[in-house]
């Protein structure tokens, strides 16, 4: 098992993450109101986690669902964060956010439906902020690592990868979380790689295992979707977690990466 590569170390000493801590980032599917993610984000803080998911532009499957507070969520998630010191992820769908969102978010993220939208990549490519790729649904892991070249090809090297899950026959999850991956990227690039745990499953009665197998397998770290009442979200409530199952999904994966930390200094 490689130790943790020089572009993650630099990560963590810019989100002021200890070198023995996994990479978390958590927070809701997407930004519903102030009061609702200012809720979110001070329980986090109280359990140390620097990295907010804050999404305000969400594409959907379906055009009916909640797409995100759009422009009138971005002075909010700025105001929150401030507030609390921490800081923000928030996806980018079209070249023309990336100016906007990257004066907010310390991270971009790519989605999982323009993983190989190869002009995207290539702007963000350009830009100095930390991109978060999340594997394509339907790629393959060749595919993936060769879309984060993109944007390392144009200068960008602070590429974190995603395992978000792939899409099979089977049924009773969302997707198919493929944490074959996580050793594989560890093999093939010299990336970061984190696993969403949330995506991969769509069911969070199963998220705290599969997270606890995804650092166990190497992953870096973890995405992670939280709500104060999942039952009442606008966006993907059946596979976020609430307050006490996040709170216990965070001391499993310490302990866990901790344990892999001391058997990768042995290595």
């Amino acid at each position: 098992m490689r130790r943790p590569s020089p572009a993650l170390s630099k990560l963590k000493a810019s989100f002021r993450i200890a070198e023995r801590e996994p990479l978390i980032i958590a927070g809701p599917c997407a930004v519903e109101s102030e009061s609702m993610f200012d809720e979110i984000v001070a329980m986090l803080v109280e359990h140390g986690i620097r990295l907010v998911r804050a999404g305000v532009f969400k594409p959907r499957t379906s055009p009916f669902t909640f797409q995100g507070l759009g422009l009138d969520g971005v002075d909010m998630v700025r105001a929150v964060g401030e507030r609390h010191g921490v800081f923000l992820v928030s996806e980018v769908m079209e070249a023309e956010q990336i100016p906007l969102l990257s004066s907010v978010a310390a991270i971009l993220q790519i989605g999982t439906r323009n993983m190989d939208n190869y002009a995207l990549l290539k702007r963000l490519g350009t830009q100095p902020n930390p991109v978060l790729l999340k594997r394509g649904f339907m790629a393959d892991s060749h595919e993936f690592f060769l879309a984060a070249e993109y944007l390392r090809r144009e200068g960008n090297d602070a590429v974190i990868l995603c395992e978000r899950g792939i899409r099979t026959f089977e049924s009773a999850t969302r997707n198919t979380l493929d944490l074959n991956v996580v050793p594989i990227a560890r093999i093939a690039t010299d990336l970061p790689i984190i696993v969403d745990p949330s995506h991969g499953t769509g069911r969070s009665d199963i998220v705290i295992p599969m997270a606890r197998a995804a650092i166990a397998a190497g992953a870096d770290g973890l995405m992670v979707e939280v709500h104060p009442n999942p039952a009442k979200a606008l966006s993907d409530g059946l596979q976020s977690l609430d307050f006490n199952r996040f709170a216990a999904l965070l001391s499993d994966v310490r302990e866990i990466f901790a344990v892999m930390q001391d058997r990768g200094e042995k290595t």
